[in-house]
């Protein structure tokens, strides 16, 4: 107890000092600014490399038990992780459900940049804890909502102004954003696709210094490679392959709308289901995803529902993996994330998007090959145009779509193709379904975002956790 009382005073003292020193709000933000940049990246890379070590421990030795044991052991896996992460959703971080743009986007528009503290640890835990058991869920969303606790809770030692706090947290996007994908030019486009939504130069400034330094950050940690490792970069052969391209728009559109259809669908139905306590869903959804990993390991020997998916990922992208395998893998990726999402789980749907993207591109890319043709080299090509159609389609970033795309594979060469395919999927997406997921998923639970509207003072993290549990869990 005196250790912590010991630390309180010395972070009391240092936040005197700072702000005597940097009494100008201003400076004072652009030098938190540097620093969130710089420790949002060291939170992004604990977050990740944790992921891993339970991805080893759990999931990955469940699926390598000696006979016929890992077919039990790949199901159950998923749903035990699912139990204990549903019992601290409900009894300890409510706030740390879900993919984590959903809730900055709350905490931007209505309390100023606000993340908790709770909020922030336990999105960290619960979610490393949910995805190294095995949940189809991706760490890109979670990571975000981390770095923009991270950047709250330094806004507030500080002392910055309620319109600077709110600022922090496109910050703390882009900085996620950033560190997870090895991309630091989509963070600033996502983050004034998704966050800002306009030219507001403090904000732009920031959330440029915050991505760069984050990438630098994972870049000395984990290596300044792109994420997948490609043979070659690829381009456009033919102007024939045009029209399949165009298709992949059409059809990663289709795939958007069923798997946002399923989500919300699926996530209604969980609501509903009062007769079983709400800290089990989760669980449920994790036995579900635990059936259909092992249903993938035993036709196919490969795994990508639970557990690590850029790894299969990759395989699709250097056009090594059969159709079948492709068609099959798009299926199960959607259903098994739809479980696992909807059913409470804590964890985004970045990832899986670029995953379905990937295996229905290298789908189409086999249809040029069998009428046109053209060098098997087309499948891996389509592969990387269809995780950027399918993105733009869930996510509704075109922009973004397209420069996560070239960051990640380190490959220019597909501009047209990645526009034609990424803009068709958005505007028919957009078309058929005017409300993108995160504003529907807000919806859902009865939130609906004031846009503009301009910030309010923040409350302390004593008010945001006793609001937290009025919110739905599985926001």
């Amino acid at each position: 107890m005196k250790h912590w009382v010991g630390v309180v005073n010395i972070y009391s003292r240092f936040v005197d000092w700072f702000t005597h020193r940097m009494a100008n709000q201003r400076q004072r933000l652009l030098a938190v600014t540097i620093l969130a940049g710089g420790l949002c990246g060291v939170a992004a890379v604990a977050f990740h490399l944790s992921i891993g070590w339970l991805e080893d421990l759990m999931i990955n030795r469940a699926n390598h038990t000696p006979g016929y044991s890992w077919i039990f052991w790949t199901i159950l896996s998923p749903g035990v992780g699912g139990l204990i992460v549903g019992l601290g959703l409900t009894y300890w971080a409510p706030a740390a459900a879900g993919s984590g743009i959903p809730q900055v986007k709350v905490a931007f528009a209505m309390r100023s940049g606000l993340v908790s503290l709770r909020e922030t640890i336990g999105k960290f835990v619960l979610c490393a804890f949910q995805i190294g058991s095995g949940a189809s869920l991706g760490l890109e969303g979670p990571t975000v909502q981390i770095c923009a606790g991270v950047s709250s809770l330094m806004a507030r030692g500080a002392r910055l102004s309620p319109t600077n706090c709110r600022r922090m947290a496109s910050v703390g996007m882009a900085a996620g954003i950033a560190a997870a994908f090895n991309a630091p030019i989509a963070a600033i486009t996502f983050t004034l696709e998704e966050l800002i939504g306009d030219l507001d130069q403090t904000m732009l400034s920031g959330v440029i210094v915050a991505a760069a330094l984050a990438a630098v950050v994972e870049h000395s940690v984990l290596g300044s490679h792109p994420v997948f490792h490609m043979p070659r970069s690829y381009e456009l052969g033919s102007a024939s392959s045009l029209v399949w391209y165009a298709l992949l728009g059409i059809l990663a559109a289709v795939v958007s709308i069923a798997f946002t259809d399923g989500l919300l669908n699926l996530r209604a139905l969980f609501k509903r289901w009062t007769s079983v306590p709400r800290w089990i869903h989760p669980a449920v959804g994790g036995l579900a995803t635990g059936a259909m990993a092992a249903l993938a390991l035993y036709l196919f020997k490969l795994n990508g529902i639970a557990g690590d998916p850029y790894k299969t990922l990759e395989l699709a992208l250097t056009g090594t993996m059969p159709l079948t395998f492709m068609l099959v893998f798009c299926v199960l990726k959607l259903a098994a994330t739809v479980s696992s999402y909807s059913s409470g789980g804590s964890g985004g749907i970045f990832a899986p998007s670029l995953f379905m993207g990937s295996m229905l591109g290298g789908a189409v890319g086999y249809l040029d090959v069998m009428v046109f043709h053209h060098p098997a080299d087309s499948i891996g090509a389509f592969a990387v145009v269809g995780m950027g159609a399918v993105f733009a389609g869930i996510v509704r970033a075109p922009m973004t779509s397209i420069l996560i795309v070239f960051e990640m594979t380190g490959g220019y060469g597909l501009v047209l193709p990645l526009m034609i395919a990424n803009m068709s999927a958005f505007a028919l997406a957009r078309h058929w379904r005017p409300i993108p997921v995160y504003d529907a998923l807000l919806l859902q639970d009865g939130i609906e975002l004031p846009h503009g509207s301009p910030p309010v003072a923040p409350p302390h993290d004593a008010e945001i956790e006793a609001e937290e549990p009025t919110m739905d869990a599985t926001a």
